[in-house]
This record gives C-alpha cells, sequence and structure tokens, in this order.
C-alpha cells in the first residue's frame, strides 16, 4: 500500500495542515508559549532552533519516514503546535502519532482532544491502520496522562531506549490503539470535544 500522502485534516477547533517552511515563525511563536522546551523530558524545539527543526522534519517526509503537522486554532487562526505521523510501517500497516506538542495556553481546550480524534480517524478509517502507537518519557507523566485518557493500552517500557538532549537516558513508555479498540475511542473523544463546545 502507498504511505500517508501529505493532507489537511480539519474539525471544528482545529485544523492539522502539512508541515512547511512557511510555518517556521508561527511554531517559534508558539513553542514560546509556556517555553515548552524548558521542560527537560521532552524533546521540544527551541524558538532559535525551529528552522533546523523544519528542514529535518521535512527531510524525513521526503524519505519516506515522517508526516508532520502543524496545529492551527480554527477560532483565530494562530499556530498552537505540532504533531507527527512516524515510524510508519505500511506492511502491517501502522504507525506512531509523535512529535507532539501543545502552546501552554491551548492545553486542556479541546485542541489536542481534536487533534488526535483527527489522526486516529485517517490512520484508522482512511489509511487503514491496524494499530496506532505513542510513545512518551517515563517521567513525562502529563503526557502519560493523556494517552492513557485516550483509551490507548500501555504496551510496555523500553529501559535506556534514547539519549536526550542533556545526555540523560530515557526510558520510553510504548502504548498503543488497535482497530478493534478504535471505535470505543473515537466515542471518548467525540464525548470529551461536546463537553469543550459545551
Amino acid at each position: 500500500m502507498a504511505g500517508p500522502e501529505p493532507v489537511t485534516l480539519a474539525g471544528g477547533v482545529v485544523t492539522l495542515e502539512p508541515l512547511h517552511r512557511g510555518h517556521t515563525d508561527e511554531l517559534a511563536a508558539a513553542v514560546s508559549d509556556g517555553r515548552l522546551w524548558e521542560l527537560w523530558y521532552t524533546s521540544v524545539p527551541t524558538p532559535a532552533g525551529m528552522a533546523a527543526d523544519v528542514e529535518a522534519r521535512l527531510a524525513q517526509q521526503a524519505a519516506g519516514e515522517m508526516l508532520p503537522f502543524v496545529v492551527r486554532r480554527n477560532a483565530d487562526g494562530a499556530v498552537v503546535g505540532a504533531t507527527t505521523y512516524m515510524n510508519l510501517d505500511l506492511v502491517v500497516p501502522r504507525l506512531e502519532v509523535g512529535s507532539t506538542w501543545t502552546a501552554a495556553s491551548a492545553q486542556r481546550t479541546g485542541v489536542n482532544a481534536e487533534s488526535k480524534l483527527l489522526l486516529l480517524t485517517h490512520a484508522f478509517e482512511t489509511v487503514g491502520c491496524l494499530a496506532v502507537e505513542f510513545r512518551t518519557h517515563w517521567h513525562n507523566q502529563q503526557s502519560r496522562a493523556a494517552i492513557a485518557r485516550l483509551g490507548a493500552k500501555q504496551d510496555g517500557v523500553l529501559r535506556n531506549h534514547r539519549r536526550m538532549p542533556d545526555g540523560s537516558l530515557r526510558d520510553t513508555v510504548v502504548f498503543s490503539i488497535t482497530d478493534a479498540e478504535w471505535p470505543a475511542v473515537r466515542s471518548g473523544l467525540r464525548h470529551r470535544l461536546a463537553r469543550h463546545a459545551g
């Protein structure tokens, strides 16, 4: 099967746009909202490093290794984060949703819930994935709780899995949602979004 092609995914709260170089300044502004790069257990680019990060992601997209998006809030048109399809395995098929960050002021506003709904709907219902994976740092309790709230199940922990920018070793917690679990996860996300809309 062909890999996921760049596509715009539009919802009521956010629109996910395929990453391009013209997004660099908007992403640098968004990442400054909450100074997200200062969290030691994340790998979020600094504003000064954003152009290099965008170039690296576009190179990986050209190599067929990922499909990066920016998250644009519909209410005011502001870019408020980034997310990515990565670790594409088109034989199964399965992929990981990762490299996700959200500006501090957009957290817990429905932005992340709808982003996940859009990404998962496309992965399961268009790409035909049998599983979608999420990975995060053992110490990133906020991310682990958010992934669990989706309805993802923890598969395990990869010990000493990655070297972080500060030199420390990351234990990576792996979660996944299977195609059989997707209808219940979809219902839960729709319920959460309805509460935000109310």
